[in-house]
């Protein structure tokens, strides 16, 4: 086993420290919208959609390869991102879809990957289950949170959310599980090979922004921080009303 302080996926997250960083800035960026808007949320899922049901194909394609040896049974998604689309945008949203630039560009790359290098293709899968089991995981109780105190939202629906709802299972023991597997399969791979999955990485997060950066947040600056800011103005106007009333005829 390789070393904790210099395995290969502590490698890789070395590499991708500064565009890793940009990701996570725009994730926060764009789908915190969604804490508020079910139609932004419901963007975010559909630009992922595409590249999860490929990858998740892909898996099924090269299981007799080393993709095969990543523990990826337990972590399906396609199934679960069609039914939170199938709630948000209606039963028949595939009628009139078709995947936008951004997304086509994406799935362009994953085909070119398979067909040339497919072992690469583990720099996708590794990069884009971590980061729905972390970050994905975070954002939805961050969108709970903030519907459950918003003064002019309904309690949140408890449907939506099967994307990142994986049941009984524990997340810390599936991240582990798949961090040891892609260091294992590390060990078997030639130094060139692994420079390449590291470089690869790279061009994920690169791709990764691209379909962010389209995700349609549906107004203008000024309507969106109003949107945010709305409630927390109000509670600060009542708080300040009462404070008010409180110093004039009770304090006083």
């Amino acid at each position: 086993m390789p070393s904790k302080k210099d395995n290969f996926c502590k490698k890789m997250a070395r590499a991708t420290r500064g565009i890793h960083a940009i990701s996570d800035a725009l994730v926060n960026a764009k789908l915190a919208f969604g804490f508020f808007n079910d139609s932004v949320w419901a963007d975010g899922l559909l630009v992922f959609y595409e590249v999860f049901r490929y990858l998740e194909g892909a898996m099924i394609r090269l299981r007799s390869t080393k993709i095969g040896l990543l523990p990826l049974r337990e972590l399906q998604r396609t199934k679960a991102f069609e039914r939170d689309l199938d709630y948000y945008l209606g039963k028949e949203w595939r009628k009139n879809y078709s995947p936008r630039d951004s997304v086509a560009k994406y799935l362009m790359r994953l085909r070119e990957v398979e067909d040339t290098d497919p072992t690469l293709l583990m720099a996708y899968i590794y990069h884009l289950y971590m980061g729905l089991l972390s970050g994905g995981i975070i954002l939805r109780k961050k969108r709970q949170i903030v519907q459950k105190i918003s003064l002019f939202k309904p309690q949140p629906a408890v449907d939506g959310g099967n994307v990142i709802d994986f049941g009984q299972k524990n997340i810390f023991q599936l991240k582990h599980e798949l961090r040891e597997s892609m260091n294992r399969i590390a060990e078997t791979l030639d130094e060139d090979t692994k420079n390449k999955l590291i470089e690869e990485s790279k061009i994920v997060f690169e791709l990764n922004n691209e379909i962010i950066r389209s995700v349609q947040t549906g107004t203008h600056i000024f309507e969106k921080i109003v949107y945010f800011m709305g409630p927390v103005l109000l509670v600060l106007l009542v708080l300040i009303i009462v404070l008010n009333i409180l110093y004039k005829y009770i304090i006083r």
